[in-house]
């Protein structure tokens, strides 16, 4: 998983009265040994913000998974719902939990290719 932290995402100044370090931290923990979790100073999808993208494990991605971008991931339920999903499986493996279908969106072909490499 990565959790942008950058110029707009998890920053008070986009997103006042959002504990950010403690969202960061109940992903971190929340996943545990279940997958790895790296924050990224940008991922340029600003006007999405804040933004996860779920990598798929090595078993989804052989179920032809790919990465899953998340945004206005932003209240303890969504990163819950994001926490559990992961700890099921993620992309390719297990259902996401239905409110993230909200949340789900494509970035520019660009962005998507940085992370897909």
């Amino acid at each position: 998983m990565t959790v942008c932290r950058g110029c707009c995402c998890g920053t008070d100044r986009k997103h006042p009265g959002v504990d950010h370090a403690a969202q960061l931290s109940r992903i971190t923990d929340g996943i545990g040994t279940a997958g790895r979790v790296r924050v990224s100073d940008c991922l340029d999808a600003c006007a999405q913000s804040n933004v996860v993208v779920v990598a798929p494990s090595t078993a989804g991605r052989a179920a032809g998974a790919r990465p899953v971008w998340l945004r206005d991931v932003l209240d303890a339920d969504v990163t819950e719902d994001v926490v559990t999903w992961v700890r099921a499986g993620g992309p390719g493996v297990a259902d996401p939990p239905d409110l993230l279908d909200l949340f789900v969106f494509t970035p520019a072909r660009k962005v998507r290719a940085q992370l897909d490499r």
